[in-house]
């Protein structure tokens, strides 16, 4: 039996500026940190499709997972580990971090990393997040069509 294949909607900080690091490729990984497990742990898979939008901007990029890596009980130490074997390289996040973004990591308990590749702008589109949560930030749907805002 084979799996469907996901359709996710990955909604990034705008002030990080991550989406052009995407573009350029200096970020090649989405790396989602929780305290609880929630969307896409257990959820996402290689094969799987990755939608990108700046929080209040339309959908313009699109990637193909490659590689998804979980962790979980999360210490300093080990998120430490993560952040030195996957952060300049393929997160795109320097090893000096700003204050905003070492506190993001604090006190974490889960880490999933999302490898991508085959990455492609693509036409500008709105989504309608309803009944996803005002807060979600991370969306996994079977059909795009059903949650493309219509013009």
């Amino acid at each position: 039996m084979t799996r469907e294949k996901r359709i996710h909607i990955a909604i990034m900080r705008k002030s990080w500026g991550l989406i052009q690091k995407i573009l350029t490729g200096e970020k090649a990984v989405e790396s989602r940190w929780y305290k609880n497990r929630y969307r896409p742990w257990d959820r996402i898979f290689p094969g799987d499709t990755i939608y990108f939008k700046d929080s209040g901007e339309p959908v313009t990029v699109k990637a193909e997972v490659i590689k998804v890596l979980q962790f979980e009980n999360l210490t300093p130490q080990k998120t430490k580990e993560i952040l030195d074997e996957y952060g300049e390289s393929d997160l795109g996040v320097t090893k000096d971090l700003p204050a905003d973004l070492q506190d993001y990591f604090n006190d974490k308990n889960y880490c999933i990393l999302v490898f991508f590749g085959n990455v492609q702008k693509v036409k500008p589109f709105e989504i309608n997040k309803t009944g996803f949560g005002a807060m979600a930030a991370w969306l996994i749907v079977d059909d795009l069509e059903k949650i493309k805002k219509q013009d």
